[in-house]
């Protein structure tokens, strides 16, 4: 079988190397001419997306950058510390939270296919999608073409495979604009290993301090969404507005704000709404091309990489793409999409405050992401 897989970040890449595990011919096409180092700021892995990487044979990739998150922190608008507790599976190394740079974990992710022999085209843009019962063919505006057995969409929340496709389904603002900056001349407080977040009185912030001592900050507050929606350096107005609304608490969360000066970005809150299709034909979507969230739950990168273990597992053990395809979506779309419910409630309360589970993983999530367990072992969800 052969897999044309359009988009080479996090969830393109991730799930090449899990269909080249799987033993699958797959090639992988991205639209940016390099590995996208600078694209995008922070981000979290919770420890199922470190599961995720363990079933695709790449946590030693991933832990080689960023650093590693064992507790959280909850404070009120007072600054007030009102719980303190262990962040997810704290115990096992491998599978504790990890904090990095969006564009790190970009290129440790390309970096390992490239290693493991996974062709990866830089610098193709796709212009069109032909289905047909013979295979599906990309043309992209280079002139060059390819075909294969099957397409997969992981190219983002404003996927050009989903436009092409199903041109109805389209994100839509999630009532919050969302800041990220870096701080690297006033380290925040907190123990090492934490990250801290504050429920302000019209604020959601978060931040953590790296080894380096560089803090790394969000803050979600509501309001109308940027005219643009694609991040960028805040202007000066929203800046003085988040600032405000930071300066009537007494958090850290002003002062990291000032500190960092120019080094931030601000984007809008952006999802897909659930029941939107995942596959048609000979083509599939992955991540946030299939089922975009609100930051608010912090498991978009995660998500994805469950997607990709997955996806690889159904079409590796069976018969045809169409079965693996339906199978993948049986197994991904209840607790995917229940993501996108419960991040979209947090993103519409600002001051929501997203706390972590230290409860045993769920039982069916460690079978489905078990690379050697096969998907038929794994009994969907009631009702998928």
């Amino acid at each position: 079988m052969r897999v044309l897989v359009i988009g080479g970040g996090i969830a393109g890449t991730a799930t090449a190397l899990g269909l080249h595990k799987a033993g699958l011919d797959v090639t992988v096409f991205e639209a940016h001419p390099d590995t996208a180092e600078d694209i995008g700021a922070f981000l979290t892995l919770a420890s199922n997306g470190m599961r995720a990487l363990a079933g695709l044979g790449a946590t030693h990739a991933v832990t080689a950058v960023g650093f590693p998150l064992t507790s959280l922190r909850l404070l009120d608008s007072r600054g007030t510390e009102t719980a303190h507790t262990p962040l997810g599976e704290s115990a096992d190394p491998a599978l504790r939270y990890r904090c990095l740079r969006r564009g790190e974990l970009n290129a440790a992710l390309q970096g390992e296919a490239l290693r493991r022999g996974v062709p990866l085209r830089h610098g193709v843009r796709l212009e069109s999608v032909a289905d047909g019962p013979g295979g599906v063919t990309a043309r992209f505006a280079d002139g060059t073409t390819a075909t294969g057995d099957l397409l997969v969409g992981a190219d983002g929340l404003r996927s050009t495979v989903r436009r092409l496709l199903l041109p109805k389904v389209r994100p839509r603002y999630a009532g919050q604009r969302v800041h990220y900056g870096c701080t690297r001349t006033a380290p925040a407080p907190g123990p090492d290993g934490s990250i801290t977040m504050v429920r302000g009185s019209a604020t959601a912030f978060g931040y953590t301090v790296s080894p380096a001592g560089e803090t790394y900050w969000f803050a979600r507050e509501g309001g109308d969404p940027l005219p643009a929606g694609t991040a960028a350096a805040p202007p000066a107005a929203a800046r003085e507005r988040l600032l405000t609304l930071l300066r009537a608490d007494a958090t850290p969360a002003a002062g990291l704000v000032e500190a960092a000066g120019d080094a931030a970005l601000v984007t809008n809150a952006t999802e897909l709404p659930p029941g939107a299709p995942w596959r048609t034909g000979r083509v599939v979507l992955v991540g946030d091309a299939a089922h975009a969230a609100s930051p608010a739950t912090g498991q978009g990168a995660s998500m994805a990489l469950e997607d990709a273990v997955v996806l690889a597992k159904a079409l590796r053990d069976l018969p045809d793409p169409a079965t693996a395809c339906a199978e993948y979506e049986r197994h991904r779309r209840p607790r995917a999409e229940r993501n996108v419910t419960v991040s979209g409630a947090l993103s519409r309360n600002a001051t929501g405050t997203v706390t972590a589970r230290p409860a045993e993983p769920d039982a069916r999530l460690l079978r489905q992401l078990a690379w050697d367990t096969p998907l038929s072992a794994v009994p969907p969800e009631p009702g998928a």
